[in-house]
Parts: C-alpha cells; structure tokens; sequence
C-alpha cells in the first residue's frame, strides 16, 4: 500500500462545502460541514486511485499550483 499527497481546494458558499482535487481530473465531492467534505474528499480519492491502478493508469503529481484573486470589471 503507498501513500499519496494531493492538493485539495475546499470552497464554502451559501449550498455548504466543496472539493475538488486538481490533479485528479473528476475527483470531487460535498457536504454539510467541513469534516464532512474533508472525509468525503477522502473517501473519493482513495475510491479514484483504485481506479486508476486497477486501469493501470499512472497516479499524477502535481507539477505546479497557484492560487490567486483576480478582479474582473464587468
């Protein structure tokens, strides 16, 4: 069994919480709280790898990763 690290973008509005991973193309989840979203998300990436390797497609990295805010006029 290996261990993977991913990056996880969690995002709260008015509907509840959340998340996806960038580098797994689909790999995204929600729920009513934070813990809730954090082990969903989890969950949905250990249910992703196991794809991927029973696929025997490879497990991306991450090569680079920016978070900004950008103002838009409209």
């Amino acid at each position: 069994m290996a261990d993977y690290k991913f990056t996880a973008v969690i995002e709260k509005d008015e509907d509840g919480w959340f998340a996806r991973v960038p580098e797994l193309d689909g790999c995204y989840t929600q729920g009513d709280s934070y813990e809730e979203v954090v082990a969903n998300l989890k969950d949905a990436i250990r249910l992703h790898l196991e794809d991927r390797l029973e696929a025997g497609e490879p497990i991306p990295k991450m090569e680079s990763l920016s978070l900004t805010t950008l103002e838009v006029a409209v």
